[in-house]
């Protein structure tokens, strides 16, 4: 039976609250991320969304509850989660290639002594599922934005996973090359039934690809489907008076 079928997980937050500093950054979050679905959190700079990702996948401390669901049991222990963080911070003059980088979560001893043959594996596993098998070569510091993508999506894909969480996986990347990658993802997520929690801030990205949208501005201001979500006076409320969302050429909707 597929590992994902049979353990996919749906996301509970009942009063998620999160200090740093004396400050309050998440306040009383109550939200759900529904299973197999992809669910996009959205919201303007310093709303707190990446703050969010990290606690759901045990990063940081917060009060209040965060429950894993199955269709059987709820809150019965953390899942299997790929978290991809919005900025990889590295030396990109480190000579280290993609096989080397995603070998490194699946093996301890250091890669100078060779990959074990099962993180080798995993990690031509995982490049095959995002379409990038021919990088696996490279230079991790040479890719471009559009190639780094693909490398963070088999890094999220190893293991397993039951969740996925994204932190802006479409950054720095063109409206073009953006829709690419998230067909890529949907396409997968189809596939294999993880559930998928994206920040983005790209509303026709959002428009088209979400199942499920979260509004956050240090507490949630709205969840529903895209359509109840993305109106006009919602988008104001949370982004400004001048916000809205352009439809790139191309994009559809997924339901």
């Amino acid at each position: 039976m597929n590992h994902q079928n049979e353990h996919t997980h749906h996301i509970e937050l009942h009063d998620v609250s999160v200090k740093r500093g004396g400050s309050v950054i998440l306040e009383n979050v109550n939200a759900e991320m529904h299973c197999g679905e992809v669910t996009a959190l959205i919201g303007p700079n310093g709303a707190g969304k990446s703050t969010l990702l990290k606690a759901i996948a045990g990063l940081i401390a917060y009060s209040g509850v965060i429950h894993f669901c199955t269709e059987n049991t709820c809150g019965s222990g953390r899942p299997q989660i790929g978290y991809v963080p919005q900025y990889l911070d590295f030396d990109h003059g480190i000579p280290i290639t993609v096989l080397d980088f995603l070998s490194m979560k699946e093996q301890r001893r250091p890669l100078w002594f060779g990959h074990r043959r099962n993180a080798a594996s995993a990690a031509k596993e995982g490049l095959e599922w995002a379409g990038a098998t021919h990088l696996m070569k490279r230079p991790l510091g040479g890719l471009s934005g559009g190639e780094m993508q693909r490398v963070m999506l088999a890094f999220a894909l190893l293991g397993k996973p039951d969740v996925i969480l994204m932190d802006e996986p479409v950054s720095g990347v063109d409206a073009s090359g953006e829709e690419i990658f998230i067909e890529l993802l949907h396409k997968l997520q189809a596939e294999k039934h993880f559930t998928v929690t994206l920040v983005s801030h790209d509303l026709s990205v959002v428009s088209a690809h979400a199942d499920h949208v979260i509004c956050l501005n240090r507490t949630v201001r709205g969840q529903g489907s895209a359509g109840e979500v993305l109106t006009p006076e919602n988008i104001s409320l949370l982004y400004g008076v001048h916000s809205a969302i352009h439809h790139h050429p191309g994009a559809h909707n997924h339901g």
